[in-house]
């Protein structure tokens, strides 16, 4: 009987790691930090991959497309946390990036047998979320082979979608089925065939680049700056003041209250500082500039032609 795994480099046995059980922990420790360290360099040689994958969705995002992340068990989790992240990162609706799991929401704590293995299951999800040409999909499995998530590229493709994939194999289903095949070789697990490990920190990794840089070039920060989050607690608040501050150069009892009068809006919060508005004003101001601040701050009217936006 022919094993369908025997040639991926994510499933091979690697004998530098084979007496773990019987090692120090800290010598088992220092064993995973030196694998785990050896990421980095594989999400490196993909760089030109992750970028051409970035541009084409941002560019669809841009003219109002979504972008929905599809994984099974550890990929799937992983795509649910990046996507999770981006409304109180940057005040997306939580429409705009998706995670979707084969299984569902249950199976983002415990395994949903056999989901992975259900195409036609991943090709309803995109049936059922109405995927479109403006929108992007991006599969990602640490083998290659999900069949939940080629069924959900093969139907995301066949509705005009952007396609792209996350892998740690080379020239794998899914990176054929992706116009944007993103390929992270990360070899052999300090566990044998536990990809939560080095092929998770590099999906996870690749993850961040995607949806981060998407925002960057949505106008979504102002430099470094995530002026777009939402002040959901006390944290956050403090930050959004200290971003008002930052930006503007004023002192934090300055930019609190206007922080704080803009309703937590950072963006116009930062425009009544700088220019004298009030918080009607401000957005006012952002509105006539496309809601983005650096033209808004570059270009924009007097106080009275904003207050007649």
């Amino acid at each position: 009987m022919t094993d369908p795994l025997a040639g991926l480099s994510t499933e091979q046995s690697d004998p530098r790691y084979s007496a773990i059980d019987r090692l120090p922990t800290e010598e088992v420790a220092r064993l995973m930090n030196a694998a785990d360290a050896t990421v980095p360099e594989a999400v490196a040689v993909a760089v030109p991959a992750i970028t051409a994958a970035i541009d084409a969705i941002a560019d669809r995002m841009k003219r109002g497309g979504r972008l929905l992340y599809v994984g099974a068990g550890t990929s799937g989790r992983l795509a649910v946390l990046d996507a999770s992240e981006c409304p109180p990162t940057f005040g997306t609706d939580p429409e705009l990036v998706q995670g979707v799991i084969a299984g569902g929401v249950p199976a983002l704590t415990r395994s949903v047998e056999g989901a992975e293995d259900d195409d036609a299951a991943g090709a309803a999800a995109m049936a059922g979320r109405e995927v479109g040409p403006l929108d992007s999909v991006v599969g990602v499995s640490a083998s290659g082979r999900a069949a939940y998530v080629l069924g959900a590229l093969a139907e995301a493709e066949r509705r005009g979608a952007l396609t792209a994939s996350i892998s740690c194999n080379a020239d794998s289903p899914l990176s054929a089925a992706a116009r944007h095949p993103i390929e992270v070789i990360v070899g052999p697990e300090v566990v044998t065939g536990s990809t939560r490990l080095k092929a998770g920190t590099a999906q996870k990794l690749v993850l961040n680049m995607i949806s981060t840089i998407s925002m960057i070039k949505l106008g979504r920060t102002y430099g470094n700056q995530m002026i777009e989050l939402s002040a959901m607690n006390s944290k956050l608040a403090h930050r959004a003041a200290r971003m008002v501050s930052d930006i503007t150069g004023a002192d934090l009892a300055v930019a609190r209250p206007a922080v704080e009068a803009a309703g937590w809006d950072v963006k116009a919060a930062i425009l009544m500082v700088e220019q004298g508005l009030d918080a009607d004003a401000a957005r006012a101001l952002l509105a006539l500039h496309g809601d983005r601040l650096d033209d808004a701050l570059a270009a924009g009217p007097g106080i009275e032609e904003a207050r007649g936006a």
